[in-house]
């Protein structure tokens, strides 16, 4: 009784030979490029088992038709590229937070990875969970941080010269009993902590004219690369006087050598010895009212 199916249908599937397999394929292949479905083909040709028609249909792509775009394309995409190098079930499903079912829907024409030792499945399991930890503590910081820049709200006048004050006493350079040296010099690393020195001195209306720059750079960095981005931090209204290059020890390990290196900047201002006596007098009046009792006192 003819119940639609060729004789070379059933020959394929009564042999298991190398030869009869890529018969098979050939005839697999055909439909597939003919637009059918591996549903369609699996009925055509009587193959049932996953693994094998995995195998006959290998390198084929499906017809169009069969890869409706969905919102779950990129998922898809993704789950494959996971599958292909090497992930499990598990770790794909930690990693995109869909269904092991639609994982498997997606992955199944692709070939298993090789079982891992046990000890290297905890071991990636354990790294995965700390990526994990790790993202969620990051996105904790972050958001403490954010709320904490909002507290800040706008600078008053006051509050700018309060904070410029402050920031000069704990990074600037200080007179001594032993050496005089009543002039305004700071040198940092931090642009950011450069930018808001230079706002505070135009609150005390310093002119540019009275500013000098100096990069201080080791000479093994790519020091014309720190000129010019000092340069984009202060503007183009001060002045840079010579580069100071640090010489190379050897036996020294540095961890600043990453290409977001760009040395410190020196920063001076001219003919300030009465602004450096104002600077010492702010300071030791905001120690003195935070050192006062009372309420009246820190409003």
């Amino acid at each position: 009784m003819n119940n639609g199916h060729s004789d070379t249908d059933t020959d394929s599937h009564r042999s298991t030979g190398y030869a009869d397999f890529e018969a098979l394929r050939t005839q697999a292949l055909t439909l597939r490029r003919a637009g059918l479905s591996r549903r369609q083909i699996r009925d055509r040709l009587h193959v049932h088992n996953n693994d094998i028609l995995n195998r006959l249909l290998q390198g084929e792509p499906a017809p169009e038709w069969t890869t409706r775009p969905n919102a779950k394309d990129d998922l898809r995409d993704r789950a494959r590229e996971l599958r292909l190098q090497g992930w499990t079930y598990d770790r794909i499903q930690a990693e995109l937070g869909c269904s092991k079912s639609s994982i498997s829907l997606w992955v199944r024409d692709l070939p298993r990875p090789e079982q891992r030792p046990p000890s290297e499945q905890a071991k990636l399991a354990a790294t995965k969970r700390w990526e994990h930890e790790h993202a969620v503590r990051d996105a904790e910081r972050q958001q403490t941080k954010h709320t904490a820049k909002q507290e800040i709200g706008a600078l008053s006048d006051r509050d700018l010269l309060l904070t410029g004050v402050a920031l000069y006493w704990s990074e600037g350079a200080k007179d001594k009993s032993y050496a005089r040296r009543e002039r305004v010099t700071i040198v940092n690393s931090d642009p950011e902590l450069i930018r808001v020195f230079l706002d505070w001195l135009r609150l005390l209306e310093i002119e540019p004219e009275r500013l000098r720059c100096h990069v201080m750079i080791h000479e093994s960095a790519d020091v014309s690369a720190a000129e010019q981005y000092w340069a984009r931090v202060v503007g183009p209204n001060v002045r840079f006087g010579k580069t100071t290059l640090k010489k190379h020890n050897p036996k020294t390990i540095r961890k600043n050598v990453s290409e977001a290196y760009r040395g410190c900047l020196m920063l001076r201002v001219l003919q300030s010895a009465d602004l450096y006596r104002r600077i010492e007098g702010w300071w030791y009046g905001i120690v003195g009212a935070a050192s006062a009792h009372g309420p009246e006192n820190r409003a």
